[in-house]
């Protein structure tokens, strides 16, 4: 650390700007911090990484004990469990000392039906690598891959590349046969693509000014970019498109959604220069998705059914819907997945995720059913169509990542693979418990924590708790390596799954989105609060941490509840929203009426957003420490918003502690390697120890 670190926060230029709508004039005088292109803009940025590189300089060497221990814990050579993929079986590699994955395959038997040995991680005899994203990301600060689709006979690879963390990707195209990667390349492209049947056109998708999925493009391979044809574009700003190939490999399907409405499209894969067929027109308020099932397409909706129903109709000629399974209140449907012999369903009840199966041609169906109390479970992958075995992806607060093959015919179940941890990690030493806060109107709020076992509910552990709370996104339990570094020093982690959120069905989202956002917020302080009450805790030991919208969530409670939390993580906080969404030039505003309400048009939803966003309400509060984290690049919430949030907090409440961290080369998901990512979570756990007393 060199001697000329700043020792006090830098300073920051006010320049006020009135913005006025609905007759309601509001000075900013940090919004100067959103010229990106401004040398000031970046030097101020900079100089707040030296000040909080100053700051947490005394945690130098706790953290480099806590990235040891996850380095130390995980098996850095490994290997995925191989998925198969017609007359081939693919997996992922990673290797000691490099950052990215390694994208493979190996020949199959025609029988073959258990993948191979993953061993230690070890290239598997025959290998092939596909993809090695560390010759990818050679050179350079940031790297991400976008899409990865290999064409029906395995031939070629599309994938896209992202060197800036904008998430605007450039598709490239190699031969596997050859291994040369074809003179075909698109820049700008977003995620998803899609083959036709006989690998000679690609499917893929462009955004526009606001970062908006909007048109789908047909690539034909051989062919300059400029001859690409727009297959299909979305005038509606409210809407996103997508584009990918049915399980069958029988139709390209391209759906275009809004926060509330749905429309899918579908082309033969064997016919790739067709018009898109309409499944059925878009009805406001109505969402559906589809997946191709031999004679018919399944219909996952919410009309009429709250929770969602499936239904069906001809793949031939779309049309009536017919009811395959009732909407049935509590139950949500969220997936269906078809194989060729068996639908498997996706649901959640009681805050639990779940699947469960149905024999084609029954209506017998059975749940699949996991020991431990609380638990995630979905399906992972699964590319063939014709099977009578599914892979799913099983974790808990305290069971590893674990990978399970089903037999759907006997319903049993081999465990192909646990993500090992390192250093004798024994689950046994941990427990796991369902909690409930109460809030502010007397709804149960499930809280799921994990503990060291023997933890004393004296009110004197520390505790860091974690939400989100918005678009119907669940946070649902999951292992973590990292986290053992807090729980083996005796803190306590919790997930309060808040209003906003998807846990407990559509309604539970409902209550925290538009006009009943706040019910996020008091939701959040009610479970610190009842943790405190049932001795989990005590508030002077609570660290609060969420990103993204999570970190709106985070802003929204330092301004409401101050005293609830001895530190508050904000991770690529969206904390100016009524600004953001005033603006639709800006990335997703747009898109993100109906998620919060258009302010622009009213002038009740422009009160209401003023009277939560936390920037707008800043006060001179006694505001526990604050650490935000962001990335220039990210083009989900911009850095500024942040930047502003923290300038804005030390003008007016001076005597707390506020730290601004920025990745100058990063994106949304902050760094891309998971060295470097590994380092990140350890700069944040060293500060949340540092705050509960334990650094």
């Amino acid at each position: 650390m060199t001697t000329d670190m700043p020792t006090t926060p830098p300073a920051v230029r006010p320049v006020p700007a009135d913005r006025t709508f609905h007759g309601d004039t509001v000075t900013d005088e940090f919004s100067w911090l959103a010229q990106k292109e401004n040398p000031e803009t970046i030097a101020y940025l900079e100089a707040e990484n030296a000040y909080t590189e100053r700051a947490t300089a005394h945690l130098e060497p706790l953290r480099t004990t806590i990235f040891e221990e996850i380095k130390g814990r995980t098996q850095e050579t490994d290997l995925s469990v191989p998925q198969r993929k017609g007359s081939f079986w693919y997996y992922t590699r990673t290797v000691e000392g490099k950052q990215y994955g390694i994208q493979c395959r190996v020949a199959a038997g025609p029988d073959e039906v258990d993948p191979p040995a993953t061993g230690d991680g070890a290239p598997l005899p025959g290998e092939e690598v596909l993809l090695d994203g560390n010759e990818l990301a050679e050179g350079k600060e940031f790297f991400a891959l976008g899409t990865f689709e290999l064409t029906a006979d395995g031939t070629r690879v599309a994938y896209s590349v992202d060197f800036a963390g904008d998430e605007r990707f450039t598709l490239k195209i190699k031969d596997l046969t050859s291994g040369e990667t074809l003179a075909d390349e698109v820049p700008n492209t977003f995620y998803g693509s899609a083959w036709s049947a006989d690998g000679s056109e690609l499917f893929y998708i462009t955004v526009d000014e606001a970062w908006r999925p909007y048109r789908v493009w047909r690539h034909t391979v051989g062919r300059p970019a400029a001859d690409d044809v727009l297959v299909y574009e979305e005038s509606d700003e409210r809407f996103w498109v997508g584009v990918e190939l049915t399980r069958s490999e029988k139709f390209i399907v391209i759906d275009a959604n809004s926060k509330v409405t749905s429309e899918v499209r579908v082309i033969a894969a064997d016919n790739p220069t067709a018009e898109p067929a309409v499944i059925r027109e878009r009805v406001q308020g109505v969402e559906y998705s589809i997946e191709h099932h031999g004679h018919r397409f399944l219909v996952l909706h919410n009309e009429n059914a709250e929770d969602f129903a499936l239904a069906y109709t001809s793949a031939d000629n779309p049309g009536d819907w017919v009811e395959l399974i009732p909407h049935m209140p509590g139950t949500r449907l969220e997936g269906v997945d078809a194989f060729q012999r068996h639908l498997v369903i996706s649901l959640r009840r009681d805050g639990l995720t779940g699947l469960r199966v149905i024999a084609d041609g029954s209506t017998d169906s059975y749940d699949l059913e996991f020991p431990e109390p609380i638990y995630s479970v979905g399906l992972a992958g699964n590319p063939e169509y014709d099977t009578n075995l599914v892979r799913i992806a099983y974790t808990s607060l305290v069971t590893p990542d674990s990978i399970y093959d089903v037999d759907l015919i006997t319903n049993a179940m081999v465990l192909r693979k646990q993500k090992p941890v390192l250093g004798g990690y024994d689950a046994s030493d941990y427990e796991q418990f369902r909690e409930w806060g109460i809030g502010d109107d007397g709804t149960r709020i499930p809280i799921s924590i994990v503990a060291r076992k023997g933890t004393a509910r004296d009110g004197q552990a520390p505790l860091l708790l974690y939400g989100y709370g918005s678009y119907e996104h669940s946070v649902d339990p999951y292992f973590s390596i990292a986290r053992l570094s807090l729980l083996d020093r005796g803190v306590v982690f919790a997930i309060a799954h808040v209003r906003g959120g998807g846990e407990m069905g559509r309604r539970w989202y409902e209550n925290g989105k538009m006009l009943t956002k706040k019910n996020t917020f008091t939701d959040f302080v009610a479970c610190a609060r009842g943790l405190v009450s049932k001795k989990w805790t005590s508030a002077d030991k609570i660290v609060a941490r969420g990103g993204s919208a999570g970190g709106l969530l985070m802003g929204a409670v330092a301004n409401i509840a101050p005293d609830a939390f001895a530190g508050i993580v904000a991770q690529v906080p969206f904390v100016d929203p009524l600004t953001s969404i005033l603006d639709p030039s800006l990335p997703l505003t747009v898109t993100e009426w109906e998620e919060w309400g258009n302010p622009l048009e009213s002038a009740d939803v422009y009160a209401y957003m003023k009277s939560y966003s936390p920037y707008e309400n800043v006060a001179k509060l006694d505001y526990p420490a604050i650490l935000a984290v962001t990335s220039l690049n990210d083009t989900r919430v911009l850095y500024h918003e942040p930047a502003k949030w923290i300038a804005r907090l030390r003008a007016t409440a001076p005597d707390g502690s506020y730290l601004l961290k920025t990745e100058m080369g990063a994106g949304h998901g902050g760094p891309s390697g998971r060295y470097d990512s590994w380092k990140e979570e350890a700069f944040v756990i060293a500060w949340t120890l540092d705050r509960v007393g334990l650094a």
